[in-house]
């Protein structure tokens, strides 16, 4: 969205509220850098890409290191390794750790304990290392496939604003399967240290490390220096910030509506190409409702930060709706959940223009920001909205 210049102002001193970040207790173990001793682990550990069968592990470390996961179902035997491998080589000398854990059982409690260890040298035949640190015992639970019951928590348009996340998440049901955060939890891309201070640490805190999250870029991810370079830190390496996965009997779909302007207006300097990028999408999406996973879904749920109406004439929203939004009247989606107007609102269906309800979340400002729940069981979805003060918004049952 455009924002006048005094909020721009604003944001930038946002940006610098460190003090109302929740604290994070980092393992004691540190590595020398720069001539300086700095904890190991830079960020928390945060869970991504959970399902029946997997889930993804990531943290940050202030030095290259090769970093594992040692996990079991006893949180007093923790036997098994994880490493993450490519083409033959296991991952090491980096600083933004991956690990995915795959062939677990669905349903199922696991403990784990990430580790790190510093790597000091690096040469063709000779790798030495610094003592290894590793980080509290947690857990997770993997989903189970086919079930009815499902539930997750929308976020969106925090801005830099990492203080909201605590206090929306404590109005969330503790049961919820994971967090979706749908766009523009930042104003622009600054560095890494933006990644950790104002969405990992304040995030994993707020949920009690027991959360998965998943990511969908807003408008505003895709701007800034460090626009470029964040897949790795929310991303399995191949993905695309469009995709579609199978939650319970629930084909959900994310989009990546891209900017709100054109391609060629000045302040974007002529390097980005969005058009282009939603036409790919609008290709993949007529595949992806051909689908047998899609066919086979009871719900089908769509999430993509601009919502195809209600928010303006501006061109990224005529975009979207001109390429998708026949595809969703054919295909039959249920709910579209969007942010970006900053405005709260639940819109029926219009018959003949979107065959489907669409679900506006607030923000980012108080009293205006917003947490969103979706439920479903054997017969319905419930949409729950509330405000920042706990008050309820808006309900909408499918």
């Amino acid at each position: 969205m455009r924002i006048s210049r005094k909020k721009f102002l604003n944001y930038l001193g946002v940006m610098t509220a460190a003090s109302a970040t929740p604290k994070i207790a980092f393992p004691q173990g540190s590595i020398k850098t720069d001539n300086r001793d700095q904890p190991l682990f830079k960020s928390s550990v945060y869970m991504q890409s959970p399902s029946a069968s997997s889930i993804t592990l990531r943290w940050i470390t202030s030095a290259p290191a090769y970093s594992w996961v040692e996990y079991g179902t006893d949180p007093g035997n923790l036997t098994q390794k994880a490493h993450q491998v490519t083409d033959g080589l296991v991952n090491a000398y980096e600083n933004v750790c991956g690990i995915k854990i795959t062939g677990l059982k669905s349903g199922a409690t696991y403990y784990f304990k990430p580790v790190s260890k510093p790597i000091l040298e690096f040469q063709p035949y000779k790798i030495s290392y610094g003592e290894p640190v590793s980080g509290p015992v947690q857990s997770f639970t993997t989903f189970t496939p086919g079930t009815d019951q499902t539930s997750i928590i929308m976020l969106n348009d925090i801005h830099d604003r990492p203080e909201s996340f605590a206090t929306l998440l404590n109005l969330h049901d503790k049961k919820t399967d994971f967090i979706f955060l749908n766009g523009d939890m930042f104003n622009f891309q600054s560095g890494e240290q933006q990644l950790i201070d104002h969405l990992i640490n304040p995030l994993t805190a707020a949920s009690g490390s027991k959360l998965p999250f998943i990511l969908s870029r807003g408008n505003h991810e895709t701007r800034g220096l460090f626009a470029r370079n964040i897949h790795p830190y929310f991303n399995e390496p191949g993905e695309k910030f469009y995709y579609a996965f199978t939650h319970g009997t629930s084909r959900i779909i994310v989009l990546d509506s891209g900017e709100d302007k054109k391609d060629d207006v000045e302040v974007y300097g002529g390097i980005v190409a969005f058009d282009q990028y939603r036409e790919e999408q609008h290709r993949w999406l007529e595949k992806e409702v051909r689908s047998p996973e899609y066919k086979k879904a009871k719900y089908h749920i769509v999430f993509s930060h601009i919502p195809p109406y209600y928010s303006g004439e501006g061109y990224g929203t005529v975009h979207c709706r001109t390429l998708w939004g026949p595809i969703f009247n054919k295909a039959k989606v249920d709910v579209v959940l969007s942010g970006h107007t900053h405005k709260f609102g639940i819109h029926p269906a219009v018959t003949g223009q979107h065959n489907y309800p669409i679900v506006i979340g607030g923000g980012p400002g108080n009293g205006n920001r917003t947490i969103t729940s979706i439920k479903t069981d054997s017969k319905h979805i419930y949409i729950k909205v509330l405000g920042d003060n706990g008050e309820e918004r808006g309900t909408l049952t499918i």
